[in-house]
């Protein structure tokens, strides 16, 4: 993708077969990505661009001051984040099946001797994501009932610049794996969030309308999300 410099601002820029500008700031440092029509000339582009400076710029102000975790090694006494509380990591090795509980204040990770740190977190993320899905599945057919929508599936999966996504053709939904460290309101908010765009698939007046009708206090519940800490790792896109 090639980078455009607009004053101060780098930027990715990607022409596609759309038919409006999109501009996204990405966490974790507030990298800049431009989607742009074909046919879109580059002064439209850097014009579009320099009007929405300030909307960007407070963006990445907002992920500067945001917490972060640092890499984890996966040992004992590290703080990991469960449904939006810190919790301690204790590693305790023994003979057996691997598995995760969870109990004062602490996940105890019981892995084999030996395991590696990739093992050790792939059993972590399995945890995360058994956990993630079963809480899904209590809450959709509520909302499905009282949104009055269908999906023919959904599913969990690591993203890396959305909480969520969803083909309003195919009826389906995808949620981040990483919602299982925030609080749950936060899944509900963001499973609400897709669900009203089949009835709506753009950010609109009437998105945000339906957003009011069915959760009135969905911009606290966003705030709330935006606010915890950002994931570990090294981000790429």
């Amino acid at each position: 993708m090639p980078q455009v410099q607009i004053g101060s601002l780098s930027l990715q820029l990607n022409r596609k077969p759309i038919k409006n500008l999109h501009i996204s700031v990405l966490p974790p440092d507030g990298r800049i990505r431009v989607s742009a029509p074909e046919q879109m000339t580059d002064t439209a582009i850097r014009m579009a661009v320099v009007s929405r400076i300030p909307w960007i710029k407070k963006q990445q102000r907002d992920f500067a001051a945001q917490p972060r975790q640092s890499d984890r090694a996966l040992v004992s006494g590290e703080c990991h984040y469960f449904w939006g509380k810190r919790h301690r990591l204790n590693v305790v090795e023994r003979a057996g099946r691997h598995e995760v509980k969870v109990s004062g204040g602490k996940i105890h990770l019981l892995v084999n001797p030996g395991t590696t740190i990739e093992n050790r977190a792939l059993v972590l993320t399995e945890f995360y994501r058994s956990q993630l899905k079963a809480q899904i599945e209590k809450l959709i057919p509520d909302w499905k009932k009282r949104i009055a929508v269908e999906i023919v599936d959904w599913s969990v999966k690591k993203m890396k610049t959305k909480w969520g996504s969803c083909n309003t053709g195919a009826k389906r939904i995808w949620l981040n794996l990483e919602l299982a460290k925030k609080p749950p309101e936060c899944l509900e908010y963001i499973l609400v969030h897709e669900l009203v765009h089949m009835l709506e698939r753009k950010h609109n007046e009437r998105f945000r309308a339906h957003m009011d009708k069915f959760m009135p206090n969905w911009r606290e519940r966003r705030d709330l999300l935006n606010n915890m800490p950002l994931a570990f790792g090294t981000w790429s896109y």
